[in-house]
């Protein structure tokens, strides 16, 4: 409501009275909260759309017991949002970054690298039928192309080559990452986002904690972290711990890192589907909320309504089709880093090709993971009917229709229920 900025000509009352400021006319203010509710829950009604849920519900959240609100006009050409449009390659940065997040990562004065330790390919297929997860070990030695320098946009860095890739966020910044990445694999990359410590505590804060299963105790003095073997429920700092642990799981490597973050995440995505909240839109709201509190986000995520968008492709994905991949690496003479090998070219054709990975079975004697006791046994796919023999046009080959990689790339999908494989201090 717009108040007239003209002076009042009204005179001033001789008589004492008790002020009335900004007096609602009758409304009392539950009166009015209660309206501003009854008007964002019609809007959910009558538009059934998930964004103007979302806005109702942050209205009522919001009624300030003096001010009246104009709903109605708040919500007036709201979008109707549904799941995007074709494709996604969406590429995640952990920074190490202690900038900004206390003193409970190590003093951000005394370590001021800025790494990005995580490197994670989000790849949605076209006709949202499959996911792709791709995990770079932070070791692994890439080609950097030419990057526009952060700090002088006018100005570039050269390329580098057989760069560790974690050091190429310092090197060149976000835009840099996603290049070198877009290199290693051919493909193209629209959307990215960076996230340090307190932003993935933050994260998972925001979906309620992820249910993790430990095979073997986790004891890591580095960051705190010591979980007894068993279910677990983790928010907050005890997820970001379980997720930055590498000196607890498997044999203490970056590699064994990576299939502990895959046990993480296949939950993660199991909990989304199960409890319906890839439909939900006020949770979805809640997340994005989150993520644009949390992260540094390239400019075409700065609209909530595009995380959204992103998350629905994925809400009816069979379990069985989102695939977390560790990128086939071999170590380099004398250790210290990894390089691609020959089975990176599999995965980096399924991404070009855009078809879905089938991963071998060899996986279940991975190291950093174990098969949960537990778990049901996977039902047993029905054995597809041979079609009558033809004779085949003389035409180019077919465009295949899955990707089966081969022993040696290691990973897991969502439907596998899969444990963490701790670490004691006695094995370090």
């Amino acid at each position: 409501m717009h108040q007239d900025p003209r002076p009042s000509t009204r005179r001033a009352a001789k008589t004492p009275s008790i002020a009335r400021h900004g007096r609602l006319k009758t409304n009392s203010v539950w009166k009015t909260i209660a309206k501003s509710v009854v008007a964002a829950f019609a809007v959910v009604l009558v538009s059934g759309v998930a964004v103007g849920a979302y806005a109702a519900w942050d209205l009522a959240s919001t009624v300030k017991p003096t001010v009246t609100l104009e709903s109605e006009k708040v919500l007036e050409g709201v979008p109707d949002v549904g799941a995007i449009d074709g494709g996604v390659n969406f590429l995640l940065i952990g920074s190490d970054s202690r900038q900004g997040q206390g003193e409970a990562f190590g003093d951000p004065d005394e370590e001021t690298a800025v790494l990005n330790d995580v490197t994670m390919l989000l790849h949605i297929s076209q006709d949202h039928s499959h996911v792709e997860v791709i995990s770079f070990p932070r070791d692994m030695l890439v080609s950097v192309p030419e990057c526009t320098d952060p700090e002088d946009p006018s100005d570039t860095l050269s390329p580098m080559s057989s760069a560790k890739i974690n050091s190429v966020l310092s090197y060149g910044g976000m835009e840099c990452v996603v290049k070198t990445v877009e290199n290693q694999l051919g493909i193209t990359i629209p959307f990215a986002g960076i996230v340090q410590f307190l932003g993935v505590a933050g994260l998972s804060e925001a979906i309620g904690g992820v249910d993790v299963c430990i095979a073997e105790p986790i004891e890591d003095e580095y960051t705190g972290m010591f979980l007894d073997a068993g279910n677990h429920t983790l928010a907050g700092i005890d997820a970001l711990q379980f997720l930055r642990t590498r000196h607890g799981v498997g044999d203490g490597s970056d590699l064994g890192r990576i299939s502990n973050q895959q046990v993480f995440l296949s939950s993660l995505v199991r909990k989304l589907q199960s409890e319906g909240t890839l439909s939900d839109p006020v949770k979805l709201y809640g997340i994005a909320k989150a993520a644009l509190a949390n992260m540094q986000l390239s400019s075409a995520l700065t609209n909530p309504t595009t995380m959204i968008s992103i998350a629905k492709a994925m809400q009816d994905v069979d379990l069985s089709k989102i695939a977390f991949i560790q990128y086939p690496t071999s170590y380099v003479e004398g250790g210290g880093a990894v390089e691609p090998n020959y089975l990176a070219d599999e995965v980096n054709l399924a991404l070009q090709q855009d078809i879905p990975v089938v991963l071998s079975t060899a996986q279940e004697t991975d190291f950093a993971s174990a098969a949960d006791p537990n778990a049901a046994p996977p039902a047993e796919e029905a054995p597809a009917e041979e079609a009558p023999a033809e004779e085949a046009p003389a035409e180019a080959a077919p465009t295949p229709t899955q990707a089966a990689l081969p022993e040696g790339v290691s990973g897991q999908t969502a439907a596998d229920v899969r444990c963490s494989a701790g670490r004691t201090l006695d094995d370090q």
